[in-house]
């Protein structure tokens, strides 16, 4: 008899990609209306003369590939070129207090925003405004300020090159680096973790190097849904014998079979390749006690080696001449205990000696990283003990090796690269001081826990998005909401409608609506390009070629310029025109303040770009000991809470009909989830040690109080899945009210998503609405 499951799941058996892919995209584009026009758009994908995939930061082999797009990028492409519109009827028929009812799904589903808007508190709707009328009453909103510390300037990584560097350029000379961005939330360990132990806070591997390595570690990522382009490198090396493992709390399809939708043969035989070649359920937040425990096995096979006149397992001339710590990593590799470890990670002493083991054998390894290690409260040390694992074989600075962090924003890491950083460097700021003729802010500014804070206590009275959804991204909900209701001004330059814009401001807010990547950009010198940065620091041209949803939209970099021109006296000294009219004079300023952008314009036009140098990929360390750094952590657990049987650590996560905050559909097929979001993954031990069963409404409690009581989301469904002991999961951003503002990193501040200490019951009620929060007032005038 077939078992019984909860509504909604049933098992999906098979591999990730393939054919259940290609039916994925064709229902997106009936969805957004594309049928036709659709695939025409997307071959226009990451190509030499179109325009960059707004869905990961992956890069492209060459940037000349002629089907290098995927599900998930055919979804984010459609969800922008979709034929419908948000136009002046959807706020004619909906006062904020009826939109706030509606659905995330169902407001980013009216389409593409037509016509700059305002919030008009009498009639409680949002009303067209005129650019010009929009610009002025912002800019004098922005100089009534006190100081310019009082202000937030928000970057989601969806923003060129170009645009970021208008963006820093202009808030730089109004006098503050408060620069909040989507790299505080995901991948600051990495930003903070790298300089450290390397030198550089990016990735060291090309896509060329996934063509030699003979050992790849995936670790804390689930490339089939969050970055998919990269299952073609996987897929290549799992078939040329190259060894794959896996350390991943949930079992995600894409790491175990994929079938490439581009393999004609894979495709008509239905054959799968099998990817993983070792897969390890790491208990949730157990990750530095896992690579710990690898470390402290090659250590031990080094020195049983040594003892026994065999060949060494470290690399001892690297580690000499390239290293400093060694010693002081060795001694507490010898003091952590192969209990604690164990105890630790849920893993066992074999499961890690065998990984060792592996990776001893390999010439050329990769260690491969996502959010699963850099969401946690102990992210920055967990993406340096992977530079360690690494540093010990001198798996960095040469080909076929190396650490690769793996960006979700397409542009994430060109907007860090170009200067959207709340911590500037002194030299960089001499530079664009220089260039610009001005002496910019040198306090360090806000990151987004910062931001949120200083919004909801009253210290800032003004926020602008460059994009996002900020308010739904960030952690604690009751707080961000309250936040953006507190400030005197609000502004969003965006695309969509989306949650976030619903929580007006005091005074004014504004909803500009901007050009996507897909959108031809026409400006007085003619079509623009602009540029993005990949994962692996290769920088190339994006040009759109739609013709804009509506006349009245503008460019990000135009509308930065139109602010700024209002905000700044007499535009502060700078051209803004002149970088409008025509991007390459955009380009030049930024060769100008960075070196490493050296004949910027001329590079960027050859197909596939170029790469932006690298020092630690050439074993050039700029670190303060000018050497690379094993990096000590003096522990294996996140916080003591882990000890008590009674909690589970959750993490956070996003469905495969997902992109950041974006829901595209309310299935999650690889792990049979359909038409639905409100549940809770949870192992059988852990059910039947609370009991609960598969199916049972329960209620999920923080295990900690931050001084706000105890959270919790209630009415989620428990789904018996394969799950490490103690370990939980649920969607984001339904399950962001378990995450205060506090329980963060605290080397990078980046919010714990993905391990927070929970409790779960039995639910109280059977009516609940998880995820939903009530709109919060407006604050009242001192």
């Amino acid at each position: 008899m077939t078992e019984k499951r909860p509504d909604g799941i049933r098992a999906y058996d098979e591999p990730a990609g393939g054919w259940g892919a290609l039916k994925a995209v064709a229902t997106t584009l009936k969805r957004q209306q594309l049928s036709i026009a659709g695939p025409a758009t997307l071959l226009h994908a990451n190509q030499p003369t179109g325009f960059d995939c707004p869905g990961c930061a992956w890069p492209d082999p060459k940037h000349t590939s002629s089907f290098e797009f995927c599900e998930n990028g055919a979804k984010a492409i459609s969800w922008e070129s979709t034929a419908r519109r948000a136009g002046s009827e959807v706020f004619a028929e909906n006062t904020i207090s009826d939109l706030w009812e509606k659905t995330d799904h169902w407001l980013e589903m009216q389409g593409r925003l037509t016509q700059p808007l305002r919030y008009d508190q009498a009639s409680d709707r949002f009303v067209p405004v005129t650019w010009e009328d929009a610009f002025e009453d912002i800019g004098q909103h922005l100089r009534r300020l006190d100081q310019a510390d009082q202000a937030e300037f928000y970057t989601s990584g969806r923003a060129s090159n170009e645009a970021a560097f208008l963006y820093q350029l202009f808030v730089r000379r109004y006098g503050t680096n408060n620069f909040p961005d989507c790299s505080n939330m995901c991948h600051e360990p990495t930003s903070v973790g790298l300089p450290q132990a390397i030198g550089v806070g990016k990735g060291t591997v090309t896509l060329d190097d996934f063509d030699e390595a003979d050992f790849i570690l995936s670790i804390g990522h689930n490339p089939g849904t969050n970055h998919p382009r990269m299952m073609t490198s996987l897929h290549d090396a799992s078939k040329r014998g190259a060894r794959i493992v896996v350390v991943n709390p949930f079992r995600e399809r894409a790491l175990e079979r994929f079938e490439a939708p581009q393999a004609p043969v894979e495709m008509a035989t239905m054959t799968s390749v099998p990817i993983a070649s070792s897969y390890l359920q790491v208990r949730i937040g157990g990750d530095a006690a896992a690579l710990k425990g690898i470390c402290k096995s090659l250590v031990e096979m080094d020195e049983a080696a040594v003892a026994a006149g065999l060949p060494a397992v470290l690399d001892h001339a690297f580690i000499a001449g390239h290293t400093a710590g060694f010693e002081a990593l060795r001694d507490d590799l010898r003091t952590s205990t192969w209990d604690a470890i164990e105890k630790a990670s849920g893993l066992t002493r074999g499961q890690l000696e065998g990984v060792a083991r592996e990776y001893a054998a390999a010439e050329r390894a990769i260690v491969c990283y996502g959010m699963g290690i850099t969401q946690h409260r102990t992210g920055t040390a967990n993406v340096q003990q992977i530079t360690n694992l690494l540093l010990l074989r001198g798996n960095i600075g040469r080909p076929g090796a190396g650490v690769c962090p793996l960006r979700g924003h397409s542009n994430v890491q060109g907007d860090r690269t170009v200067g959207i950083t709340e911590r500037p460097s002194p030299e960089f700021l001499d530079r664009l001081g220089t260039a610009f003729g001005f002496d910019p802010p040198r306090r360090a500014g806000h990151s987004v826990v910062e931001s949120i804070a200083a919004m909801r206590d009253g210290r800032s009275k003004a926020v602008i998005c460059l994009g996002g959804n900020l308010a739904v991204a960030a952690p604690d909900p009751q707080a961000c909401h309250q936040a953006f209701r507190s400030v005197d001004l609000a502004v969003h330059i965006a695309t969509k409608l989306n949650r976030t814009h619903l929580l007006t401001a005091r005074s004014a807010t504004y909803i500009l609506p901007c050009l996507g990547r897909t959108d031809l950009d026409v400006q007085a010198s003619g079509p623009q390009t602009v540029t993005v940065e990949d994962s692996m620091s290769m920088v190339h041209g994006s040009r759109g070629f739609l013709n804009p949803p509506s006349p009245d939209l503008r460019s990000e970099p135009a509308i930065v310029a139109g602010i700024a021109k209002t905000a700044l006296e007499g535009g502060g000294g700078i051209d803004w025109d002149a970088m409008i009219a025509d991007y390459a004079v955009i380009r030049d300023r930024i060769e100008a303040v960075f070196p490493d952008f050296q004949a910027f314009n001329e590079r960027v036009r050859k197909p596939g770009g170029f790469r932006l140098p690298n020092a630690a990929a050439e074993r050039v360390w700029k670190t303060a000991t000018g050497k690379a750094n094993f990096m000590i952590f003096p522990g294996l657990e996140e916080d003591m809470v882990s000890s008590d049987p009674a909690v589970l650590r959750l993490a956070s996560m996003r469905s495969h009909d997902q992109y950041n905050t974006t829901v595209y559909g309310m299935d999650d097929r690889y792990r049979g989830v359909f038409g639905r979001r409100d549940v809770l993954f949870v192992g059988e031990r852990d059910l039947d040690r609370l009991g609960l069963a598969d199916g049972d409404s329960v209620d999920v409690e923080t295990a900690f109080d931050d001084g706000e009581g105890v959270r919790v989301v209630a009415g989620l469904t428990a789904v018996r899945y394969d799950l490490p002991e103690g370990s939980c999961g649920a969607y984001y951003p339904e399950c962001q009210a378990l995450i205060a503002l506090g329980h963060h990193d605290p080397a990078s501040l980046t919010p714990s998503y993905k391990s927070v200490p929970v409790r779960v019951r039995r639910a109280a009620s059977s009516v609940a609405r998880p995820g939903v929060f009530e709109r919060p007032a407006q604050p009242t005038e001192a």
